[in-house]
């Protein structure tokens, strides 16, 4: 797996959002988007 720097463009993905709706990079294209993730373990998510 390749490790991004800052700076780097995300690559396309896809991820399930809080109410399990899978939104994608692409959804988001022309505009400013902040990614927000964490590990589900140790955590009450």
């Amino acid at each position: 797996m390749t490790q991004l720097k800052p700076g780097d463009k995300a690559p396309p993905f896809a991820a399930p959002d809080q109410t399990g709706r899978t939104v994608r990079l692409a959804d988001y294209a022309g505009g400013k988007l902040f990614v927000y993730f964490y590990p589900k373990a140790n955590t009450s998510g």
